[in-house]
């Protein structure tokens, strides 16, 4: 078995809740895209990526990632939920020690955070970041848990793992683990947090991202 952990970010929901005709995942962030600035920051944490995503997104995608890491699924799949986004991701590389989840619409989430939930799953099989005690992502999972993770599907995604199994809380001071990109405010709000220009907050001021297990709205 593989001893690196490897981050699975889901980027196959239609994003309902974005409306226009263009997918958030393709909106303008930094000098790219919403998902090229959340593929870069898990590149720069020197962990292994892989994007499991639509046709639609699949060629934005292979623009940073090499081709084997931009895991297809189908529309019917990906309408199956987070869970079975999940699933898929993990599979790809079942012989990883453990895989990272963190949604494409997090493009604030930092490197140093990534690595810091990945050394976490040394010592629990259950890791995810948390700023100021609320929980966010990503969220980890120990290779003991592959199984169970093949097995998801629906729009619960991972929340049963994590209501089953002890999880080490990582404490950051990034507040990007709670900022999740699912309106075109947020997305305003994103961006000037991201150039400086206002304080962090949590968008949609709701206890935990959506995306961890609610909604597959990557």
């Amino acid at each position: 078995m593989s001893s690196s952990i490897v981050i699975v970010i889901p980027a196959a929901g239609q994003g309902r809740r974005f409306g226009g005709a263009v997918h958030k995942l393709l909106q303008p962030f930094g000098e790219g895209t919403v998902l090229s600035a959340t593929l870069r920051a898990a590149l720069v944490s020197g962990l292994e990526v892989v994007v499991v995503t639509t046709a639609a997104l699949a060629t934005e995608a292979a623009r940073l990632l090499p081709r084997r890491s931009v895991i297809s699924t189908s529309d019917a799949d990906a309408a199956l939920g987070m869970g079975r986004t999940i699933a898929t991701g993990v599979a790809a590389r079942s012989d990883a020690a453990g895989w990272l989840v963190l949604p494409a619409d997090m493009p604030l989430v930092r490197p140093s955070t990534l690595r810091a939930v990945a050394q976490a799953l040394a010592q629990m099989p259950v890791a995810h970041a948390q700023y100021r005690g609320r929980r966010g992502h990503p969220v980890g999972f120990g290779a003991e848990l592959f199984s169970e993770l093949r097995m998801l599907s629906g729009d619960e995604g991972a929340r049963r793992l994590l209501a089953r199994y002890p999880a080490q809380a990582v404490e950051v001071d990034d507040p990007g683990v709670l900022l999740d990109v699912d309106t075109a405010e947020d997305l305003l709000a994103a961006q000037s947090v991201a150039q400086g220009l206002a304080q962090p907050v949590v968008l949609g001021q709701t206890d935990q991202p959506q995306n961890l297990s609610v909604a597959n709205s990557a």
